[in-house]
């Protein structure tokens, strides 16, 4: 019996040896090791390396939330709502195109942000959402984004994967839009720019570019996904810097404030462009100001659910 209770007692150790170096293999895939993480060398440019800072902020487990007051253009009048950015760091299957649930030599650390924006047309909400996860190493193009967008006449998603060439599936209630399933070549997402900020804003494009517009903006303003001519300017005024983007073709600037230090929070951002049809069509400026800022454990769903309850 002794020796049955001894050699038990050496499996649960070993057990729990095991599970120890596997909880810190994971933390060190996680927090974006250049030796645990392999990428796909014929796209990805060299890494470029992660500062202690980065680091510290972004792999302390927790999440970052941010909420915004919300002025949206829609139907040529400036709608009241709110505006949510929730960064988080995570590992990404390139493959699967999807959080892994585990350790995996193929993970790519990446740094995801889901944008929400919620706001009432004169009887029927608006509720939207995008997604887009960005290589902390800063090293190649979002590796996936996606968007859909819910109000009382029906529902539109469309999803862009990064594989050899970007392949993106739309679906909407419109025909004209309908089921779509369309390549392009790769070139700057917008969606992928608000990612870049917050890792390292002096790697963001500027000049005379081609970009691919938010989903969101193509899908709402039903234009044709597609990349768009873009004049892009970065300037600093102290502590705020500003990242705007105007594409003439489309009569269109989306400019994004942030602070010029890290962890470069965006603060703001504005966006014109035509709203209505028709007669009732005009140039209008859509803006969302900061409100409040949270660093949580991702998985404290009290403390979100409070915040969140706390700013609609």
């Amino acid at each position: 019996m002794k020796k049955w209770l001894k050699w038990e007692l050496t499996v649960l150790l070993l057990a729990a040896i095991f599970a120890v170096m596997e909880s810190c293999k994971e933390r060190e895939i996680n927090s974006g090791n250049d030796v645990a993480t392999i990428e796909d060398s014929r796209e990805a440019a060299p890494k470029k390396q992660l500062s202690e800072e980065f680091k510290k902020y972004w792999y302390a487990g927790n999440a970052e939330i941010t909420s915004y007051k919300l002025e949206q253009a829609r139907y040529g009048e400036l709608r009241e709502g709110n505006s949510v950015l929730i960064y988080v760091t995570e590992p990404f299957l390139p493959e699967k195109q999807v959080k892994a649930d585990g350790n995996d030599k193929s993970n790519i650390p990446v740094l995801k942000l889901n944008s929400t924006k919620n706001y009432l047309t004169g009887i029927y909400p608006y509720s939207i959402m995008s997604s887009s996860f960005y290589p902390v190493h800063d090293n190649r193009h979002a590796l996936k984004v996606s968007f859909s967008a819910q109000e009382w006449c029906g529902q539109v998603y469309a999803q862009l994967n990064n594989r050899s060439k970007f392949e993106i599936m739309s679906h909407s209630y419109f025909e004209s839009e309908a089921d779509q399933n369309i390549e392009l070549e790769k070139t700057i997402l917008e969606n992928e720019l608000w990612n870049k900020i917050r890792i390292d804003p002096n790697t963001l494009p500027i000049g005379n570019l081609e970009i691919i517009p938010s989903l969101e903006y193509i899908r709402l303003s039903h234009k044709e996904l597609k990349s768009y001519k873009a004049t892009v300017t970065l300037s600093e005024n102290n502590e705020l810097s500003s990242y705007e983007l105007n594409y003439p073709e489309l009569g269109r600037t989306l400019k994004i404030n942030f602070t010029s230090s890290f962890p470069y929070t965006i603060e703001s951002w504005t966006e014109t462009f035509t709203s209505g049809f028709g007669d009732n069509a005009k140039s209008m400026t859509s803006t969302a100001i900061k409100l409040k800022r949270l660093k949580t454990p991702i998985g404290d769903r009290t403390e979100i659910t409070i915040y969140l309850y706390a700013i609609v």
